[in-house]
């Protein structure tokens, strides 16, 4: 490429005023916003009024050589951009002809402002001191133009620099494979790139849950945005071909549509580790984020994965996300078969903790058969990297609820938020601790941060419902969780937040149905059918009993969760029998039972002596 002209200061064309200096292009001396990159394109083409500038000259002026960067779509954005900002037409050109697959040519006239260089004046002689004070002024003028002190460089430039962007949403990776089946690999490979951006305590990042809900959806970025109360968009695709990844990603900062920043990378599928950490630490300088060096430490820390590992766990992660029986079963299956091929693997400890830990949960299995295996997962992970906060969220899930260490459970929550800010996990999961803790103040910040972070996530909207009934906020509650209704009507825990809402309102007949909801979404054909007959039979209390005794037969066969046996006989009002199943689920330490203290289903048990006695036998404040 020829060398450019030698170009002056300002650079006149028509309306406008391009000022190389600055780098702002002025319209009627009003500042029109452009793209870093399409400025400097309008600069090449302006500093050779009439000339033929080539891709190829711009690509070897403007983009490095050592990316692997979409030159042709960056430069062909670049260019439209600069078409909207001075209103040219790409069919009737008046600033920039396009030569097709050649390059464009600047055909407006043009002018520079370069001032002519002054006649030098013979020197004077100053004074010692004179000269001393001026060089002290100079080197102080020196010291706060450099550190930007109260602005004074940007202002003595002419422009101020685009303020940082301190939220950012990633959106699902566009899967360029053209097979579906590889989808899991996209979605994964989003996870990861959310997971190390997260990291980083400066920015706001969104959480998985939520952004998933815009995967294919055809909306414009700013109405997305706004719907993730972000600032800035990162979006993009991945490609795996031959034993290589390929990312290709930008950065756009939705308020004036600016790309800040595109760019692809590639390398060996065992590398892909490195690779996600490189877009998290690009993403970081280009908006304008100084990284801690413990965050510096965590990206540079990525180490080669064994490919067959990392394949198992992207899938045992895309099973457990839907939390069914089936689902976890599978997941399980692909954790397991990650750490035979990669026996230190800790991110494979976490997902095989996390099956145990749900299953334990969620009643598929008695807690004293799950727990433990979580328990030895987990500490394994820790022993191999001690940095993963999802190890440390796992560990407090069941230092508290399971061995009621809850000093332990708070330092492990902590110590989880401290190393991934925007773990949304982990601030729910800290929230919920806190309310159980009866600390309602603390649990305000943490559910209301979860809620920032993950804002579409079904799970945590109706938690959060649960949470408002513990504190007796009961119509706050339906409208919470009727809100949660109409995209999730299938969501059994939704239903459970209702009933009880219903149940402390009064509103038995309403409490009654959704009752009947809870067991139905859980395909328990049998409890639902006895709850409608006892209710004809002798109204709420009754349907409570009759819905009681067929959990407490079966219990005799196959494992049910105690604690939903004595949910029952409180709602029927049978005090004994509530009691009974309750120290039944304590000796077995069902983590339902963290929220004993505030749960609803309790309130008319709180001033008996066994009661009392169970909640210090779980060290929950009494």
């Amino acid at each position: 490429m020829s060398a450019p002209v030698q170009s002056p200061r300002r650079i006149c064309f028509r309306k406008f005023e391009l000022d190389i200096s600055s780098g702002e292009l002025h319209k009627d001396s009003q500042r029109i916003s452009l793209p870093p990159k399409a400025f400097e394109v309008l600069r090449c083409l302006v500093e050779r009024p009439g000339e033929v500038v080539t891709r190829e000259d711009l690509r070897a002026r403007l983009w490095t050589a050592d990316t692997f960067v979409e030159f042709d779509d960056s430069l062909n954005h670049a260019v439209k951009k600069l078409r909207q900002a001075l209103g040219d037409s790409a069919e009737t050109p008046e600033f920039i002809e396009t030569l097709p697959r050649h390059g464009y040519r600047f055909i407006a006239p043009t002018n520079g402002g370069a001032t002519p260089e002054p006649t030098p004046k013979p020197a004077r002689r100053f004074p010692a001191r004179l000269l001393a004070t001026a060089l002290g002024l100079l080197a102080i003028m020196a010291v706060l133009f450099a550190y930007d002190v109260g602005g004074l460089r940007q202002r003595l430039s002419g422009h101020s620099a685009e303020p940082a962007i301190r939220s950012l949403a990633v959106l699902p990776l566009l899967n360029l494979t053209g097979d579906p089946q590889q989808d899991y690999f996209a979605e994964g490979m989003t996870d990861a790139l959310i997971t190390d951006l997260a990291k980083i305590r400066a920015v706001r990042v969104i959480s998985r849950t939520s952004v998933m809900q815009f995967k294919d959806v055809k909306k414009p970025l700013r109405e997305i945005a706004q719907a993730l109360g972000v600032e800035g968009i990162l979006e993009g695709s991945v490609q795996r071909s031959r034993g290589r990844v390929r990312i290709t990603a930008q950065l756009i900062r939705v308020s004036t549509d600016t790309h800040l920043w595109a760019q692809s990378y590639e390398r060996d599928t065992s590398d892909v580790l490195t690779l996600q950490a490189e877009v998290a630490q690009a993403v970081a300088r280009e908006i304008n984020v100084a990284l801690t060096p413990e965050e510096s430490a965590h990206l540079s820390r990525a180490r080669s994965v064994n490919p067959e590992a990392y394949e198992a766990y992207l899938k045992g992660q895309s099973h457990w996300y839907w939390l069914s029986r089936e689902h976890l079963d599978t997941a399980l299956e692909y954790f397991d078969l990650a750490l035979q091929k990669d026996p230190n693997y800790a991110r494979a400890y976490v997902g095989v903790a996390n099956v145990w830990m749900m299953r334990g949960d969620a009643g598929f299995m008695p807690p004293s058969e799950a727990m433990p295996k979580a328990k030895a997962a987990v500490s394994k992970a820790l022993a191999l990297d001690d940095s993963l906060a999802e190890a440390h969220i796992a560990f407090a899930s069941f230092a508290g609820p399971y061995d009621h260490e809850w000093s332990i459970a708070e330092r492990e929550f902590r110590r989880g938020i401290e190393l991934n800010p925007n773990s949304a996990d982990g601030h729910f999961m800290y929230a919920d601790f806190l309310i159980s803790m009866k600390r309602v103040d603390e649990w305000n910040a943490e559910i209301h941060k979860t809620l920032e972070l993950d804002p579409f996530n079904p799970f945590f909207q109706c938690f959060y419902g649960w949470h408002l009934i513990y504190l007796g906020r009961y119509d706050e509650a339906i409208a919470q969780l009727h809100k949660v209704l109409e995209t999730e009507p299938d969501f059994s825990s939704e239903h459970m937040g209702l009933w009880g809402a219903y149940y402390k309102k009064g509103m038995n007949d309403e409490a009654l149905a959704e009752a009947r909801r809870f067991f139905s979404v859980l395909h328990d054909r049998e409890v639902e059918e006895a709850l409608t007959h006892g209710y004809s039979e002798g109204g709420y209390a009754r349907a409570m009993h009759r819905g009681a005794e067929v959990l407490a037969g079966r219990s005799k066969r196959i494992h049910v969760p105690a604690v939903r046996i004595a949910r029952l006989y409180a709602h029927a009002g049978d005090k004994d029998e509530a009691l009974r199943w309750l120290k039944k689920a304590c000796d077995e330490r069902e983590t339902p039972l963290t929220h004993l203290g505030v749960a609803w289903d309790w309130d008319f048990l709180r001033s008996d002596s066994h009661f009392q006695d169970l909640l210090r036998t779980m060290k929950l404040p009494t």
